[in-house]
């Protein structure tokens, strides 16, 4: 069973990967973007270690509506409200339990991906960070390190993709042969979720 202080560090771990990939990330939206996804994921997941641990929630819902409340405020573009939205969707489907389930877990986790998909009109193969949250999602029966391969080979595979959603979907062809950079700090955040899986299981999953 997964509690707050669980969710938590996960979202401290996300915060800790974004702050040391963020110059990979704005590289990578250098050439398909507006070159600021890296500094944006950093100012807000920056904003979401101070909020946890200004004010800690007590359930793992309300861990993730926190964060969810932070990014949509704190970030500009489009990572703010598509990450925002992932965690608020998935914070209000666990409820109020005190404890949930890795099973709980992924079914919220999949009602948070299906609200980020509504939102930005995204399906897999349009380049976005769907393409990285649907297979994570799916391999999460197979367990946290599952979840985070899946997630990894995602990213990579909107390499070869033309871009049909987003700012990159402006380029058309020239989109092609460039990693997304939301589908990269996806697979940040699903990395993120299986290390400290791994920490709270003793090391097993990793």
């Amino acid at each position: 069973m997964r509690d707050a202080e669980f969710v938590r560090r996960w979202l401290l771990a996300m915060a800790a990967s974004v702050d040391q990939e963020a110059d990979r990330l704005t590289e990578l939206d250098s050439a398909i973007g507006d070159a600021d996804h890296g500094v944006n994921m950093r100012r807000g997941f920056t904003a979401v270690a101070q909020s946890l641990a200004a004010e800690p929630p007590q359930t793992p819902g309300a861990v993730l509506t926190t964060a969810g409340r932070q990014l949509i405020s704190k970030v500009g573009g489009a990572s703010g409200p598509l990450y925002g939205t992932l965690l608020r969707a998935t914070g209000k489907a666990l409820g109020e339990a005190p404890r949930v389930s890795d099973a709980e877990l992924r079914e919220a986790l999949a009602t948070g991906v299906a609200a980020v998909a509504k939102l930005g009109g995204a399906a897999p193969g349009d380049k976005t960070m769907i393409d990285t949250l649907t297979p994570a999602v799916e391999a999460l029966t197979d367990g946290y390190a599952a979840a985070r391969t899946a997630a990894e080979e995602g990213a990579l595979a909107t390499v070869p993709l033309r871009a049909r959603k987003g700012r990159a979907s402006y380029l058309g062809e020239r989109s092609v042969g460039h990693q997304d950079p939301g589908a990269t700090s996806a697979a940040l955040l699903v990395a993120a979720l299986a290390r400290t899986a791994a920490e709270a299981d003793g090391g097993a999953g990793e």
